[in-house]
């Protein structure tokens, strides 16, 4: 898969929510992966509610971006497809928490429930026969 490049990045993280999921569900169909942040765990965030959130990008470009503060010391750490289909969204809907689709630096991300990502995912995977 291409690195993503700076102008990349700038154009995308400067999209609004929706737009930035799309994006998501588009490059984690093909490239067959997501990325988080993990050290001795998974980090997690919250929304305004207080729901538990588990923050997803779909290139670790992305994730390096908010490795910092709270998630300096943690490492970008790769989820392949099926692993995040299989195990960890449905695991996201047994524990309450949210996944929490392309956090920046400026936004919380949009956090669709488990179910609404994985059927977003699969729609977009069907398109590729």
């Amino acid at each position: 898969m291409r690195p993503t490049s700076e102008k990349e990045i700038a154009a995308v993280v400067r999209l609004d929510g929706p737009s930035r999921l799309r994006h998501f569900v588009k490059r984690v169909a093909d490239s067959e992966a997501a990325w988080s942040l993990w050290n001795d765990g998974w980090a997690l965030m919250e929304n305004n509610d207080g729901t538990p959130v588990f923050p997803l990008w779909p290139a670790p470009e992305y994730a390096e971006l908010l490795r910092s503060g709270d998630w300096a010391q943690y490492e970008v750490r790769k989820i392949p497809l099926s692993d995040l289909l299989d195990e960890l969204l449905p695991n996201l809907k047994l524990r309450g928490v949210l996944p929490g689709v392309f956090p920046t630096l400026q936004g919380k991300g949009v956090t669709p429930t488990p179910e609404e990502l994985a059927s977003h995912i699969r729609e977009e995977l069907e398109k590729y026969g």
